[in-house]
């Protein structure tokens, strides 16, 4: 199965949201200091986002560890082919 590159995008996204609050919360600790953990997280969302998703990427191309052919299994299995009953419930004018 192929990871498109929007839903890598929006995992670099995310993730780096969470990974630079980290960041700034460590070097806020270290520091004593906002404007320098500010600053060491500012440089670092960039560098680390543009990582994440060249790694992210590369990823998607190993073949290692991923089912070849796998297809997707139907969540009813028995309800395939089902088409539902439309019913309007309200009272019909006569």
């Amino acid at each position: 199965m192929k990871s498109k590159h929007k839903r890598t995008l929006v995992k670099t996204l995310t993730w780096r949201v969470l990974a630079t609050s980290d960041t700034f919360l460590i070097a806020w600790l270290i520091t004593g200091r906002f404007d320098f953990a500010g600053a060491i997280a500012g440089i670092e969302v960039i560098t680390k986002m543009f990582l994440y998703y060249l790694h992210e990427r590369g990823w998607t191309r190993i073949k290692w560890g991923k089912y070849q052919g796998e297809q997707s299994i139907p969540r009813f299995p028995n309800l395939e082919g089902f088409k539902p009953v439309k019913y309007d419930f309200r009272e019909k004018e006569k």
